[in-house]
């Protein structure tokens, strides 16, 4: 009996085992499943947001079209760089700037596109344009000259009711000021061996109190060639990042002591830089487009830990965007889409037609095109997220007002208009060919 009982507590021992080792793995895949059903909803939620994302986009992109154009002047110019006037809060911009390739700024009403007022650098060549962030009237633009000027469209004199001077071997081709109006930087062309950022105190700027001021003091080690491109922080007005035709992105913390300090990063575009800007949420990625058409992402928010910073690398975005019946020549720039939390990147044709490109860690895609505006290279973009308009800007001497469901009320297209420009040499001219840079 002892032995028969010893047997089958044996025997149920084994049993047990057995029962575990044959049903454990369906216990996990209960569990699996269990975890499975518990998050799938919010992976499908999330999916679902970012598709909508990219589908509001291409749609706000195909309802655009032509609201308004500029009445052309008497001398015909390249438009070279756009923006418009910072609103007050729960009103619109109601001023829009232009930096031409005949030495000057024009500015025009938001909504009309009519024509205001223009200001003459002669004998200077502009590099960009900018309004102030506190003053809507107040407007900035660098020149070859060596100076920052600022001109008051309230006020009926064409003189610079402020001029920001640099060192007497400054030719300045770059500049930006920060969101809090409070400093002026620019870039400067490579003089024998010195190529300087120069920053200025721009305190007084909404008082338009004529003066000169001298620079607070300038970067001189961080680049080793012509400074093409600067922009401060859209939120931070301590951070600014810098482009070279050195192939460096630069990002500087301005309140630190020296320049050794105020780096505190640099990329390596292996290219010329022609367009930088910051994107991401609370801004903490940059990135640029090169002459050769390439682009480069990077997360500075990953500077302190093992991940790599680069986000995406695309030597030439002529060949990684496929586009049906149509092809991609050159890049103008890039706009980060804050509702969408999308970067996107604007390019086109010589005859043109633009595209706007959706950049990914995954790649770049296309999002739409919008033709039938410009009859020449477009050079210049401004995007309005308020009311999702777009400004546009290229060699036919046209500046186009594209708005949702818009309704054209004047002729068709213009013929082409493409001109030759005083600072062709000086302004890039793209390559229609597909065929990328040979590394």
């Amino acid at each position: 009996i002892f032995l028969s009982l010893q047997q089958d507590v044996i025997a149920g021992f084994l049993y047990a085992i057995l029962i575990l080792v044959i049903f454990h793995p369906v216990v996990d895949l209960i569990d699996n499943f269990n975890l499975t059903y518990k998050y799938a909803p919010l992976i499908i939620i999330r999916t679902a947001f970012e598709m909508t994302a990219v589908e509001k986009i291409e749609e706000q992109l195909a309802s655009l079209r032509i609201a308004k154009r500029s009445t052309l002047s008497e001398e015909p110019a390249y438009l070279l760089d756009i923006d418009v006037s910072k609103p007050a809060q729960s009103e619109s911009s109601r001023f829009v700037a232009v930096s031409c390739s005949n030495k000057s700024i024009r500015v025009y009403n938001r909504e009309t596109l009519n024509f205001l007022r223009e200001y003459s650098t002669c004998p200077g060549i502009l590099n960009g344009v900018r309004f102030a962030h506190a003053c809507e009237s107040v407007v900035f633009s660098a020149c070859s000259d060596g100076t920052v000027k600022c001109w008051d469209i309230r006020l009926a004199t064409q003189k610079a009711v402020q001029i920001f001077s640099g060192y007497p071997s400054n030719v300045l081709i770059s500049f930006d000021i920060n969101c809090s109006d409070l400093i002026v930087c620019a870039g400067t062309e490579k003089v024998e061996t010195d190529t300087f950022l120069v920053f200025w105190d721009a305190r007084g700027i909404t008082d338009c109190a004529s003066a000169t001021k001298e620079p607070l003091g300038v970067y001189s080690e961080s680049h080793n060639d012509d400074i093409t491109k600067i922009c401060f922080h859209p939120i931070e007005p301590n951070l600014v990042v810098s482009g070279s035709t050195d192939g460096l992105v630069n990002v500087f913390d301005i309140n630190r002591d020296n320049e050794d300090d105020a780096l505190i990063a640099t990329c390596n575009s292996d290219s010329s830089v022609s367009f930088i800007g910051w994107s991401g949420k609370d801004y903490k990625r940059v990135y640029c487009t090169t002459h050769d058409e390439g682009f480069c992402w990077w997360d500075i928010a990953q500077l302190d830990t093992e991940e790599p910073i680069t986000l995406l690398h695309v030597l030439d975005v002529r060949e990684a965007v496929c586009i049906d019946n149509d092809s991609l020549h050159y890049l103008v720039g890039g706009s980060y889409h804050e509702k969408a939390d999308k970067l996107l990147l604007l390019g086109g044709t010589s005859t043109g037609n633009i595209h706007l490109v959706s950049c990914g860690t995954d790649g770049l895609s296309l999002v739409g095109t919008l033709r039938g505006g410009h009859s020449a290279t477009v050079r210049s973009f401004c995007w309005n997220l308020t009311d999702e308009s777009l400004l546009t800007g290229g060699e036919d001497a046209q500046l186009l007002l594209w708005k949702p469901g818009a309704v054209e009320r004047s002729l068709a297209k213009k013929a082409s208009m493409k001109i030759a420009s005083s600072v062709q040499k000086r302004v890039r001219v793209h390559n229609s060919s597909l065929k990328s840079r040979k590394k």
